[in-house]
């Protein structure tokens, strides 16, 4: 059965337990956020280098944190030598995704 693409922030496929997250990474940032949704993706500032997998380590670790889930639940599936990543969230559908990122980043905006 065909998946139709509900929203431009998911990517559904056959595993319903999981969503896939398209994200923007800055690199070598000066410092550490969640930046919010640009265009159809999460941007994500991380101060690593885009070397040896540091920042793709870092963007995981930051997602986790953001999402309040441990960081074995959030994979890079797609995107390992790019700004343009998509990130695999197991356990969290699109719609407790969206309400999480969005009480982070409101709790952000309000320090």
């Amino acid at each position: 059965m065909p998946y139709a693409l509900q929203s431009p922030y998911s990517y559904p496929y056959n595993n319903p337990a999981c969503m896939r997250l398209a994200v923007k990474v800055v690199p070598k940032s000066s410092r550490n956020c969640v930046a919010g949704w640009m265009g159809d993706a999460l941007k994500i500032c991380v101060n690593a280098p885009p070397e040896r997998g540091k920042a793709n380590a870092a963007v995981e670790h930051m997602l986790a944190t953001a999402l309040g889930i441990a960081k074995e639940r959030v994979r890079l599936v797609a995107g390992t030598a790019s700004p343009r990543k998509l990130v695999e969230i197991d356990g969290l559908d699109e719609t407790e995704v969206r309400s999480r990122l969005s009480a982070y980043l409101h709790s952000r905006s309000a320090r």
